[in-house]
């Protein structure tokens, strides 16, 4: 005779089966999704954690660390010293040269600091500053016997300059506008030497052109600006 007391039991094992089976079923609307289906939804997608790549050389303009420069440093040096109104030229570290100059009066001081000199003109052009002591103050063309600033000009902080003067008498005094004169032969040489040491050279002819066609003015960047310092 077959003993049926372990009916009950395999009864109970299958039911639990089914019903767990059941739930696994029902459950699986309950599981994460994955980025596909989320974005099937229109879910927002997990940030990504794609590593950004380096700055590259290309990319020091626009943000990155610039290059370091490359342009050669000059051997010259100009320094004006406004108490002794004198400018001096060092070349290689050494006082190459000294002159007079006048600066700037009690009322217009010429200003003081660093820059550098980044451009010779002969021959310049004298336009009146946007400053109350030239206001009715007419231009000056090169050549021009009225012209202020003389032969040459040194430019380093527009429209203070270095330059000639039609005024040779006021070398050695606190005259100025704030600007820095020198006797006309004395800056014509200086430019010439600057000229020379700093990537812009010209002929005799080149400056005999200059010195004859006074009506002519002529522009000379500097490739390697000098510095200069005014204390």
């Amino acid at each position: 005779m077959r003993d049926n007391s372990y009916r009950p039991l395999r009864f109970v094992l299958v039911a639990g089966a089914l019903a767990l089976g059941a739930c696994t079923v029902s459950d699986t609307n309950d599981k994460p999704m994955t980025d596909t289906a989320q974005a099937s939804r229109g879910a927002v997608a997990p940030p990504s954690t794609a590593s950004v790549p380096a700055a590259t050389p290309a990319d020091s303009g626009r943000g990155g660390t610039a290059a370091p420069s490359t342009q050669p440093a000059s051997t010259m040096r100009v320094e004006v010293d406004l108490a002794a109104r004198k400018l001096t030229l060092y070349e290689n570290g050494k006082a190459a040269e000294t002159h007079s100059v006048a600066v700037g009066s009690t009322k217009w001081p010429t200003q003081t600091g660093e820059w550098t000199i980044k451009q010779v003109v002969f021959n310049p052009e004298w336009i009146p500053p946007d400053e109350t002591w030239a206001e009715e103050r007419e231009p000056r063309k090169p050549g021009d016997p009225k012209n202020p600033l003389g032969r040459a000009q040194l430019v380093y902080d527009p429209p203070r300059t270095i330059h000639g003067t039609n005024e040779p008498s006021s070398i050695g005094k606190n005259v100025s506008h704030g600007s820095i004169r020198m006797n006309n032969a004395e800056i014509v040489a200086l430019a010439k030497r600057i000229m020379a040491a700093n990537g812009a050279p010209k002929d005799d002819a080149w400056f005999a052109r200059a010195a004859q066609q006074r009506t002519e003015k002529q522009v000379v960047d500097l490739p390697t600006p000098v510095p200069i310092k005014v204390f």
